[in-house]
C-alpha cells in the first residue's frame, strides 16, 4: 500500500492535513471521506523522501521511552511552557538514542511551524494513528496537555497487557525448549552408545527400543535437512497467511476456536475500546475517532466488520446496534456501548470496558497456563520416560536375547 498526504476540509470549513496508506488514490480519497471529511488535495509521497528516513524499530524499552517522553511532555505543557520548549526539555532528558532521535525530528519539525500531529504523523511508524489524531483534537481545543497525558495514560495500559502476556509466556516456552534439548541430547549421544551392544540381536529387540533407536537415526543422520525444511515450510506458510485473503480467513477461524478465540476476542475488543474511548475523550468527532480505532484491530475480520460499521455511522446509523449485529464482540461490550449511547458517556463507558476486558484477558491467560503448564511437563516427561523405557527393557532382557533358540 501507499502512503498519500492529503488536504481535507471538516464540515465546519477547517482546512485538515495529513497522511494515510491506500490500495490507490481512488481508495486513499474513500478513506478520507470516512473520516467525514471532504478530499481537496491527495498526493502520494515520494518514496524518496521514506527512503531517506529509516523507520522506527519499537521494541519494548523503545515504547517505554516514548511513553515516557509523552507522559513529561504534557507536565511540561500544563506547566505553562511553549510546545517547542517543552519538546526541547524532553529531548535534553530522554537517554535512549532512538526515542531522543524521535523527538528531536517532532521538536525540529515543530520550529519549522508544523504542528504536533503532523509531525508525530510523519514519524516514520513511531506513533500510531491514534497518537496522531489525540495530539490534533488537543491542538484544535487548546488542551493539547490534557490530550497528551490521556495518551500517555492509554499507551501505557496497551504496553503493560503486552508485557503481562509476554510474560506469562516465557516459562512454558522454556520449560518446552528445556524439554526438548533433553530428548535431543538423549536422542543423539545417549542412544547411539547402545547400538553395539544391540547390534548383533537387533532383530530381537523390543518393538519400541527399535522405534527409538531409528529416531535416532533419523535425528543424526537428516536432523539438519529436516530442521532446513521446516524453516522453509515455516516461512512459506506465513508469507501466504500475510496475503490479504488468506489471512483474513486465518483470522475468521481464530476466532471460532474454543478457548484461543475467546482470548482473541476480548483482547482485541479491549484495544479497540481503549483507543475508541481516548479519542472520544480527546475529541474526535464519533466518526473519525471509529475510523481510527478500527485500525487498532490487528484481527482482520473484526477490523473489516467495524469499518463496515463506520460506513453505516456515517450515513446516520447508531453504534451498538451494528456492532451487535456483527456478532463478533462479546455481549459485554455491547452492553457497555448501550448505556455510553443512553447516557451520552460513550468514552467514559469504552475506558471502564477496556479495563474489564484487560482484567478478563489477563485471567483467561493465567488459567490457560495454570493448564499448559502441567500438560507440558508430563509430556516431556513422557517422552523421556519412554526412551529411557526403551533401552532399560532391552538392557534387562538382554541375557534372554543372547540365550535364544
Amino acid at each position: 500500500m501507499a502512503t498519500y498526504r492529503y488536504r481535507a476540509a471538516t464540515a465546519g470549513g477547517q482546512l485538515k492535513t495529513g497522511l494515510l496508506e491506500g490500495a490507490s488514490r481512488a481508495d486513499a480519497i474513500e478513506r478520507i471521506k470516512r473520516l467525514g471529511l471532504m478530499p481537496i488535495e491527495t498526493v502520494e509521497t515520494s518514496s524518496k523522501k521514506a527512503a531517506g528516513e529509516k523507520a522506527v524499530r519499537l521494541n519494548t524499552a523503545t515504547r517505554r521511552g516514548i511513553v515516557n517522553a509523552i507522559g513529561e511532555l504534557s507536565v511540561l505543557l500544563n506547566a505553562g511552557l511553549a510546545l517547542d520548549r517543552a519538546l526541547a526539555v524532553v529531548v535534553e532528558n530522554i537517554t535512549r538514542p532512538p526515542v531522543k532521535t524521535t523527538f528531536a525530528k517532532l521538536r525540529d519539525r515543530v520550529r519549522h511551524g508544523a504542528s504536533l500531529a503532523r509531525a508525530m504523523t510523519e514519524s516514520q511508524g513511531a506513533f500510531s494513528p491514534m497518537a496522531a489524531a489525540m495530539a490534533e483534537a488537543g491542538e484544535a481545543s487548546g488542551k493539547l496537555d490534557t490530550s497528551l497525558a490521556r495518551l500517555a495514560e492509554t499507551m501505557e495500559r496497551a504496553e503493560a497487557l503486552r508485557q503481562t502476556i509476554v510474560s506469562s509466556m516465557v516459562y512454558p516456552i522454556m520449560l518446552i525448549l528445556i524439554a526438548t534439548g533433553v530428548i535431543l541430547v538423549m536422542l543423539l549421544f545417549v542412544v547411539p552408545q547402545f547400538e553395539d551392544l544391540f547390534s548383533d540381536t537387533g532383530a530381537k529387540l523390543p518393538a519400541m527400543t527399535r522405534i527409538v533407536m531409528a529416531a535416532s537415526h533419523g535425528v543424526k543422520n537428516y536432523g539438519l535437512i529436516g530442521l532446513g525444511f521446516a524453516a522453509v515450510a515455516v516461512f512459506l506458510f506465513w508469507r501466504w497467511v500475510q496475503q490479504p485473503m488468506v489471512r483474513r480467513m486465518v483470522d475468521r477461524q481464530v476466532l471460532r476456536l474454543p478457548v484461543v478465540g475467546a482470548i482473541v476476542r476480548n483482547a482485541e475488543t479491549a484495544r479497540f475500546a481503549r483507543t475508541l474511548g481516548s479519542l472520544l475523550d480527546g475529541g474526535v468527532p464519533l466518526a473519525g475517532a471509529l475510523a481510527i480505532a478500527q485500525r487498532s484491530l490487528a484481527n482482520m475480520h473484526m477490523h473489516d466488520a467495524v469499518e463496515r460499521v463506520s460506513t453505516g455511522l456515517r450515513q446516520g446509523g447508531g453504534l451498538s446496534t451494528p456492532l451487535a449485529q456483527t456478532g463478533l464482540f462479546p455481549p459485554m461490550a455491547l452492553s457497555f456501548l448501550r448505556t455510553g449511547e443512553e447516557t451520552a458517556q460513550l468514552g467514559l463507558m469504552l475506558s471502564r470496558l477496556a479495563d474489564v476486558l484487560d482484567r478478563d484477558v489477563r485471567n483467561q491467560i493465567q488459567r490457560v497456563i495454570a493448564v499448559m503448564t502441567p500438560a507440558i511437563t508430563v509430556l516431556m516427561g513422557a517422552l523421556v520416560a519412554t526412551v529411557i523405557a526403551s533401552i532399560m527393557s532391552a538392557i534387562l532382557g538382554f541375557n534372554d536375547l543372547a540365550v535364544g533358540p
